[in-house]
Parts: C-alpha cells; sequence; structure tokens
C-alpha cells in the first residue's frame, strides 16, 4: 500500500487502491535501472504523500463536525517532534494574524485514551498554542483516531509549515520507534524512505538527547555535520570542551545554528572542521565566510556584501599574521 492510499485510508474514509503487484505489466519489456527506479519511488511517494496532505487539509478546511474545546482540555501529542527554539517570529505572527482574524483552521483532536472528558492533539499545534497565549477557544474537529493515525497526522502537519531540521527527524523517528511503532507508520510520519530512516535513528541513538535540546534545530546543520559531530563527542575530553562551550556568554546569546557552530568547533580537530567545509561567523552572529580545505590547499571565501572589504583587509595584513603564527608555533620567523 502506498503512502498515499494509506493517508486516503486513515483520514478520508477511502479503500486501498490494488497493489500495483497484482496488476499485469503495461510494458514488461522495459526495465528501469535500480538507481532510477529508487529515485522514481522515492519522488513518486513524496508526491504522493503532499497530495494526500492536502486532501486532509482541504478536509479540515472543510469543517465538519467542528466543535469549540477549552484549550486546557487537550493534551500534547505523546511524542514530540521539534526541538525548543528561543527565537520563533512565524509563531508570533501566528498569534497576531489569529488575534486579528480570528482561528480560520480547526484543529484536529482524538478523545483522550487514558482521561475520560479530555482530548489528544495530532494537527494544529502552533494553532492551540497560540490560542492558549490568548486565552481564547479552540475550534477542533474529535475523531477517533489510533496510535498509528495520530503520529501519521503529526508528520504531515510539518508539511504545512518549516519542515523538521535533520536533528529533528532523526530524535522524532527514535522516539517513534522507541516507542514501538512500526518503520512503515515512521517513513510516513517523515515522508522519507527505508534508507535515510536508518540514518536518521542510527544518529538519533548517538546524540545525547539534552545536547541536542540546548544546540536547538540548527536548520543548517544536515546529516554530514550532526553525524561528524556525534564522532567527534567520542573522543577524550570532549564532553568537558561541550560544557565549556555551552557556558560560554556566546552561546548563551546565539542563535541554534551558531550554537551548532559553537559545539562542532570545540571538540572537533582543525582538519576534520576544514574538511567539511566550516563556516565563520562575525561576533554579530553574520556568516561571513566559508573555509575549505581541498587537498594540501585551504580555501576561504568572503562574502563581500556581509563584510564588504573584509577580504583586502586581511590580504593586507598576511605577513603580520604569519610572524604571529611562527611566534605562537616556536619564535620561527617567515622566510624573507
Amino acid at each position: 500500500m502506498s503512502r498515499k492510499d494509506a493517508l486516503n485510508s486513515l483520514f478520508l474514509g477511502k479503500p486501498a487502491q490494488t497493489p500495483s503487484s497484482a496488476l499485469p505489466a503495461k510494458h514488461p519489456e522495459r526495465v528501469r535501472s535500480s538507481a532510477i527506479g529508487a529515485m522514481g519511488t522515492s519522488l513518486q511517494e513524496l508526491t504522493q504523500g503532499a497530495r494526500a496532505a492536502a486532501k486532509l487539509h482541504e478536509q479540515l478546511l472543510a469543517g465538519d463536525h467542528v466543535v469549540g474545546l477549552d484549550p486546557s482540555s487537550i493534551d500534547p501529542s505523546p511524542i514530540a517532534d521539534r526541538l525548543p527554539a528561543d527565537l520563533d517570529p512565524g509563531f508570533d505572527q501566528l498569534v497576531a494574524s489569529i488575534e486579528q482574524y480570528g482561528q480560520q483552521v480547526p484543529i484536529l483532536v482524538r478523545p483522550s485514551p487514558s482521561s475520560e472528558g479530555r482530548y489528544q492533539i495530532a494537527y494544529g499545534r502552533r494553532r492551540l498554542r497560540a490560542l492558549i497565549k490568548l486565552g481564547q477557544p479552540v475550534k477542533a474537529i474529535v475523531r477517533d483516531l489510533s496510535d498509528d493515525e495520530v503520529v501519521v497526522a503529526q508528520g504531515r502537519e510539518n508539511l504545512d509549515r518549516a519542515d523538521l531540521s535533520f536533528i529533528e527527524k532523526a530524535l522524532f523517528a527514535k522516539r517513534l520507534e522507541d516507542a514501538g511503532y512500526e518503520r512503515s507508520v515512521i517513513m510516513a510520519a517523515l515522508s522519507t524512505d527505508k534508507a535515510d530512516l536508518s540514518r536518521y535513528i542510527a544518529i538519533g541513538r548517538r546524540i545525547p538527547e539534552e545536547l541536542a535540546r540546548q544546540i536547538g534545530p540548527a536548520a543548517k546543520a544536515g546529516r554530514a555535520r550532526w553525524s561528524a559531530l556525534v564522532d567527534a563527542l567520542e573522543k577524550p575530553k570532549a564532553s568537558a570542551k561541550v560544557d565549556e562551550a555551552i557556558a560560554s556568554d556566546r552561546f548563551r546569546t546565539a542563535d541554534s545554528d551558531t550554537r551548532f557552530t559553537l559545539v562542532f568547533n570545540a571538540i572537533a580537530t582543525s582538519t576534520e572542521r576544514l574538511a567539511k567545509g566550516e563556516a565563520w561567523s562575525t561576533p554579530e552572529g553574520r556568516c561571513a565566510a566559508r573555509i575549505e580545505r581541498r587537498g594540501t590547499q585551504t580555501a576561504i571565501t568572503f562574502d563581500e556584501k556581509r563584510v564588504p572589504d573584509f577580504a583586502a583587509f586581511v590580504a593586507a595584513r598576511l605577513n603580520a599574521l604569519y610572524t604571529e603564527f611562527a611566534n605562537e608555533q616556536g619564535g620561527k620567523k617567515p622566510e624573507q
């Protein structure tokens, strides 16, 4: 059963389609390569998932069986998928929009499986948070949903807003597997395939959750950077260096991506950082250069829009910088 069929069956009441394997092949003489076939299948699955999520959203917009609920009677999802972010301007905009225009789209809840008279949210968590902040009742659709259906709806909600970052997906996948969900359900919730899911879970099991929480979603850090970070965490004295980085004033005032860089730079060797491509930010937090190692060469690329004339400034002081470097290396002087 495809993800589209699964979602249609879960939320739209449509029967699952006959598996393609049960149908005669239209062109048996045409054989797709495994790589191209896998790519086509992944793209098709993602497209079908997006369409199914759009149909769910349209049904919510239709507003059938919408009821008004006290936000305090609604419990959160049992498994969190997002890391807290100190700054969330999008949420502030949502609060302002609801305050001005009212709640336009109802949330989706189910009766609480453990407490009579209470509900558990499946879809619309940010709207619920906004209404709690405004002190207003929430418009909701109440449906009897299974645990699997709640998880899939929770994952599909992310299609309507900024997608989960890599580490959020990794931790969400790990939490779902720990809770006993089948991998097919987790793949549907994250709109991913088996190979990527295995990578998510592998990283999710290696990264300390408290460290991930302190860093935050780090939207710009992908699998390669998080993988390098967890490798570096296994080095001697890495824990002490991480604690020192987290305790710094710069870490406390930095955004999530800068926090990741601070922790990563504290424990990774210079060779590891440069090989992956290290971003350099100004003290104000502006990413202004990228440092990359290519074999025996290292390149520094400055963003002239963010730090105009800084490259020329650095170039004019290379002799002084080299003298300073040589002194730190044991008093050697640069060749004349």
